[in-house]
């Protein structure tokens, strides 16, 4: 209903240059039948309204993302402990906050991954947002375990494998897939629970709360952020984003 009346007011704006709280009774209620007999004989004009009113939400939406990109950069694309990989040097920074239970993050991780390689010109950095349960927790606290122990290369190959990982999260298993992945099993297991890794998880999940960032994926590119799988595709996005910066 609130929509609805938004959107009559939208499609109304040009009468309501007039001053309706100067007219009588009779006369409001004559505009009125008047509004309400031409919108049923033009119900186009509803939805073209609806529309309008969409479009400026979404780009208020937009400037208000901006606004928080610009007062969290460092934050963002400098925090010291995600991890970075694609290009380093790249003219375009993609941040993807990740879940590993999420079934978007595991169905479009492998073609992100191919986009940001293709492009051969984008940085990447991953965020570390386990908001689906305890094994979202474990599995986000193995995969931080592995970068701080054994490094970036180690990350990617954990990274990998937990977005293809199926059945239940558990020690056991994450201590079977450390060894596919040539990592010891037993000090990444026992750093797991520790604060260096709690503080990755702290901060990651404090950014998110002041970015207003509730689920996964959530990427920002260059200035922009996208709550949500690009619909075009990673790779287009990041072209259409290049080129309007």
């Amino acid at each position: 209903m609130k929509r609805l009346i938004a959107a009559l007011l939208l499609a109304a704006a040009p009468a309501l240059s007039l001053d309706l709280s100067a007219m009588t009774e009779t006369e409001r209620e004559a505009f009125g039948a008047a509004v309400r007999d031409y919108l049923m004989e033009n119900p186009q004009v509803l939805v073209e309204a609806i529309n309008v009113l969409e479009a400026r939400q979404a780009e208020m939406g937009a400037q208000n993302d901006r606004a928080l990109v610009a007062a969290n950069r460092d934050a963002i694309f400098a925090d010291g402990h995600s991890w970075v990989g694609g290009n380093p040097e790249g003219d375009l920074t993609v941040v993807e906050f990740i879940d590993y239970r999420c079934g978007v993050c595991r169905q479009a991780a492998a073609d992100i991954m191919a986009a940001i390689e293709q492009d051969g010109n984008t940085r990447l950095i991953l965020k570390e947002f386990p908001i689906l349960g305890p094994e979202s927790e474990l599995a986000s606290r193995f995969a931080i375990s592995v970068h701080q122990i054994a490094g970036d290369d180690a990350y990617r190959a954990a990274h990998d494998a937990l977005m293809e990982m199926r059945g239940s999260i558990t020690a056991d298993s994450l201590s079977a897939l450390a060894a596919r992945i040539g990592v010891e099993a037993e000090p990444v297991l026992n750093r797991m629970n520790t604060e260096p890794v709690t503080q990755v998880l702290r901060a990651n999940r404090q950014l998110a709360e002041i970015m207003a960032i509730q689920g996964t994926p959530t990427f920002i590119i260059g200035d922009e952020m996208l709550r949500g799988l690009p619909r075009a595709g990673l790779a287009a996005t990041i072209q259409a984003i290049r080129q309007d910066s």
